[in-house]
């Protein structure tokens, strides 16, 4: 089914993560990371206690930062909890298993995915060069995710009509995009998920 996507205004991009190299711990070496502003976050502990063992069949890696998590040796996967909750953007949203994503590929083949309506929001970094599967590793972490508070989500044009601001006009415009009908797990990102529009419900 097609639907339209109403375009708003980007977001300015955070920064990205810190190299990937420290010292050795009991599991071997440890990755440095930089915390998020809200790391803190009661709800950010609920995540990092449920990140999982593996995503993509790549091992947890210790850290050396409150709410993160790192995959791989070398890391391919590199998550932050705490990070602010993006504004309504222009960047594709994705929807995997109920979790809204938005997806910044303007590092391409590195790929930063942020969590939209839930705060604090989590941030996560993918290196697609290694092979790493997006999507997979998107639903691997959706359990520990969900744990975020649901403060809105991503919507198309069609459900936004009638609220303040947007006209007909602006969905007239919009482009339109087909939803698929199943996405493709090896793909190395989710970019093939249905896209929709990145605004706060009302």
């Amino acid at each position: 089914m097609s639907r339209r996507i109403l375009r708003v205004f980007a977001p300015t991009l955070i920064l990205a993560a810190t190299a990937l190299s420290g010292c050795s711990g009991p599991t071997g070496p440890s990755v440095p990371m930089q915390p998020a502003e809200f790391a803190g976050a009661a709800e950010c502990a609920e995540v990092t206690v449920r990140l999982p063992e593996t995503v993509d069949d790549l091992e947890l890696r210790l850290t050396n930062a409150q709410a993160t998590g790192a995959w791989g040796n070398p890391a391919a996967v590199l998550l932050r909890c705490g990070v602010a909750s993006p504004p309504p953007t222009t960047d594709q949203c994705l929807s995997v298993d109920g979790i809204d994503w938005i997806e910044d590929d303007s590092q391409a083949p590195t790929y930063r995915y942020t969590t939209y309506g839930r705060t604090p929001a989590a941030e996560v970094i993918i290196d697609s060069s290694t092979g790493v599967s997006g999507l997979t590793t998107l639903i691997d972490l959706n359990e520990a995710v969900s744990y975020l508070p649901q403060t809105g989500q991503c919507l198309g044009a069609e459900d936004v009509l009638g609220v303040p601001g947007f006209s007909d006009e602006d969905a007239t415009e919009a482009p339109a995009t087909t939803a698929p009908e199943s996405t493709d797990p090896q793909s190395t990102s989710p970019e093939s998920t249905a896209p929709e529009m990145a605004t706060p419900a009302p």
